[in-house]
């Protein structure tokens, strides 16, 4: 079938003719291609919708953000002063809080002089050790005129002198030789010099064996160890010679008969815990030092018989010694008041007297010591029960 061309409408009085776009369309739906311009024209329509919603959402943000405030040079936002700035809080980025540490401690420098230290109630040569951590040895090879290498001779207000270091002290007279004093001590005689402490200058000091040192000086000895001087109690009593133990007048006389005790033993105080020195061979302490208050009970640890009450010359103040007749003696010292007398048989667990403070003695506490005749002055704790 041949295709003829589109008439034309011839142009009629009152009658419009078709636009452009309509005639168009006719010459679309005339060549078969109405379904073409349908698609196209839905697919123009959705492009057009999509711009369109596009625009007022951007429309939409502009007018939300022209709403919120500006800040201008007019009117700038206040300055904290640094001095404001809390300081007491420091935030971490990441992890806990902490408090800020305004003061720092510095630790002081190592000590090279000796100090002057006051006895202070309740102190003991343990004690005093343990406040510059130095060995108990120290502080009685140090102080030798004042306690007699006994830590019974402590007392209160008593001024005692600290070394720097562990060692001994030595008061130089003038005319020794310095090898065989350091030789004594256990050292060089360099260490002696050497020392800082001792203010010593090794050209100025000349020949060992007749050294330039002026008499009199204290020398700091690093190290240092001497032989102990025993100012403490017999390590037993002899009934048959007392006279030989003679300690103070509390000694019993004329005692033929002993009870014999379980040779097991129990706490001597309420208290189970040491306040004080506890037991230590090498400054010559062979007891323990219950702790407690003034006037608590003593009790016997073993049945046994008085063979010393009242007061002791050696610094224990109201003494009682028990004899237990299987070669155990125990000693209470330090006591406030004594309830036996000589010769009385006590039970194991009677009260013997009262806790006190009397002697060379810095508080309230019970000087206990357990001796026997094969072993010697054992540690006490070692042969009381588990507390």
């Amino acid at each position: 079938m041949e295709n003829k061309p589109l008439q034309e409408f011839p142009r009629q009085k009152g009658v419009e003719r078709p636009g452009l776009l309509s005639r168009w369309m006719a010459r679309l739906a005339h060549l078969g291609g109405a379904r073409l311009s349908i698609r196209i024209g839905t697919n123009i329509l959705a492009i057009f919708v999509v711009v369109a919603v596009v625009w007022l959402l951007q429309q939409a943000k502009l007018g939300r953000a022209s709403s919120l405030p500006i800040p201008t040079l007019s009117s700038p936002q206040p300055i904290v002063p640094v001095t404001q700035i809390p300081v007491k809080v420091a935030y971490a980025l990441d992890g806990i809080p902490r408090q800020a540490d305004l003061h720092t401690t510095i630790p002081s420098r190592p000590r090279q002089d000796v100090v002057e230290y006051i006895v202070e109630a309740g102190d003991s040569i343990f004690v005093i050790a343990d406040k510059f951590g130095l060995r108990p040895t120290t502080i009685l090879f140090g102080n030798y005129e004042t306690l007699k290498d006994s830590p019974d001779l402590l007392k209160v207000g008593q001024k005692l002198k600290i070394l720097p270091v562990d060692g001994t002290y030595y008061q130089w007279q003038g005319t020794e030789n310095l090898v065989k004093v350091a030789e004594v001590f256990g050292v060089d005689p360099e260490t002696i010099i050497n020392y800082p402490g001792n203010h010593l200058d090794p050209e100025a000091v000349g020949d060992l064996n007749n050294p330039n040192i002026p008499a009199y000086t204290w020398l700091i000895v690093p190290g240092g160890r001497r032989e102990f001087t025993s100012w403490t109690a017999p390590a037993q009593l002899v009934r048959s010679n007392p006279s030989v133990h003679v300690w103070g007048q509390g000694v019993c006389t004329g005692i033929s008969y002993v009870q014999v005790g379980y040779g097991t033993f129990i706490y001597p105080t309420v208290e189970h815990w040491l306040s004080g020195t506890p037991f230590l061979p090498e400054i010559k302490h062979f007891a323990v030092d219950f702790a407690g208050s003034l006037g608590n009970a003593i009790y016997a640890t073993d049945a046994g018989t008085v063979v010393y009450a009242g007061w002791n010359d050696y610094g224990y103040g109201n003494l009682i010694i028990l004899d237990h007749g299987n070669g155990w003696e125990s000693r209470y010292a330090h006591l406030s008041q004594i309830n036996v007398s000589c010769g009385q048989n006590v039970g194991q667990g009677d009260v013997i007297g009262l806790m006190g403070s009397t002697g060379n003695s810095t508080g309230p506490h019970l000087h206990f010591e357990l001796m026997n005749s094969t072993l010697g002055k054992v540690n006490p704790l070692d042969f009381l029960p588990a507390p």
